[in-house]
């Protein structure tokens, strides 16, 4: 008996560690098991300003403002079904010089869905950001992080790089203006003692329903830009490519 109790003990710890693993593969930002993903580059003066979840009829136009009034351009990563209730919000990112990115049309977890799901998620959101643009769309976020080879692979056969980020601003909780400078400016302090540029990731919107409130984000990146901006060099991440350091 007690031996029979050690076996399922340690086959119980063999498949923690083997979920553990896949979790970490399939869902933390920074990891390269699974394949290869865009994080940063190696100029620590270099910081992507990346925003998820829109457009969003309740940020995205004051946050336009924003970059607008310091010259900055950022990485939009639009949900298809929000870009086609939003259309001319995503014409007016791309004409402000930002960067169109995929971000699925409905926002899965794309690391547990079949394989016919992820193609077809992928490429009806390239199709209506392509539509809707007039542009192609190179960039690609997985919704939550989540991906795992199948994803990767299914985005690249449709030209997409994937991109992750290096600093989370954690703005979907609702810890404030001062929360989410906070959280930026420690990551990106982070970065910089590992010789790394800073990929932050933000949203102009949430991905259950339009009209999510992200004005906190909105004065939060009011605050970093206005603090400082004059020290860093703001960069789409299509100025990283896809050879470059984590």
């Amino acid at each position: 008996m007690p031996g029979t109790i050690a076996n399922a003990a340690a086959g119980a710890g063999a498949l923690g560690l083997l979920c553990g693993g896949w979790m970490y593969a399939s869902e933390w930002p920074t990891s390269q098991i699974f394949g290869r993903t865009l994080i940063a580059g190696g100029d620590v003066r270099e910081i992507a300003l990346t925003f998820d979840d829109g457009p969003n009829d309740a940020a995205t136009p004051q946050l336009l403002e924003v970059l607008a009034r310091h010259g900055v351009r950022a990485t939009f990563f639009a949900m298809g079904s929000f870009a086609r209730m939003q259309p001319q919000m995503v014409r007016d990112v791309v004409s402000a010089g930002h960067l169109l990115g995929n971000h699925t049309m409905s926002h899965p977890r794309l690391s547990g869905q079949p394989a016919a799901r992820v193609r077809q998620e992928l490429a009806d959101c390239n199709a209506a950001l392509e539509d809707i643009a007039g542009a192609a769309v190179k960039f690609f976020r997985p919704p939550f992080g989540a991906r795992r080879p199948l994803v990767l692979r299914a985005a690249r056969e449709l030209g997409l790089t994937p991109v992750m980020w290096n600093v989370t601003g954690y703005d979907w909780n609702p810890i404030g203006v001062e929360g989410i400078v906070k959280n930026l400016e420690s990551g990106i302090a982070r970065n910089r003692r590992r010789g790394r540029g800073s990929n932050l990731l933000l949203h102009d919107g949430g991905h259950r329903a339009m009209g999510s409130p992200r004005m906190d984000t909105v004065r939060a990146v009011d605050r970093l830009l206005t603090v400082h901006g004059a020290a860093m060099r703001f960069v789409t991440v299509a100025a990283w490519g896809v050879r470059t350091p984590l």
